[in-house]
């Protein structure tokens, strides 16, 4: 297995903060054809009860692949990213990413595991807001091709 199954178990240091802006929900939600005005008219999420547009939900892939790097780019982790496909995602929202969020997130390494020559790796990213409110916990499965 090219992955150090020493790495279970770990977690990474918090990330640096991450400013959800209006500009970057309107550009996603538009990216993803989501057209629900909750995104984009900060008078139509106010009135739907939030304090700001809301991000679509898929939005916290783009704060949790900034934290699944951490492992990619750590040498001792024995990843070779030529070689990774994206298996899954999922996401937990304890309340929807709002602008003006300030969110960092906690990588956490759940599983690394042998599979047909191949290695999987299940990672948990805990997004919270600076206050330490969760937001999110987004869990990713990576599969790491084995050699030819």
């Amino acid at each position: 297995m090219p992955v150090n199954a020493d790495f279970q178990g770990r977690t990474y240091p918090p990330t640096e903060p991450y400013r959800v802006g209006a500009a970057k929900i309107r550009e996603f939600a538009e990216a993803v054809g989501s057209d629900d005005p909750v995104h984009t008219d900060v008078a139509v999420a106010r009135a739907r009860g939030y304090a700001d547009v809301i991000a679509p939900p898929t939005f916290a892939v783009l704060i949790a692949q900034q934290c699944d790097a951490q492992l990619i780019r750590d040498p001792e982790a024995g990843i070779d990213f030529s070689r990774v496909v994206h298996g899954e995602q999922k996401f937990a929202h304890h309340r929807p990413l709002t602008a003006g969020d300030v969110v960092i997130g906690t990588l956490h390494v759940d599983a690394v595991r042998a599979a047909g020559g191949h290695a999987m790796v299940t990672t948990r990213t805990e997004l919270v807001t600076e206050a330490g409110e969760p937001v999110c916990t987004a869990t990713s499965t990576i599969v790491i091709r084995g050699g030819e």
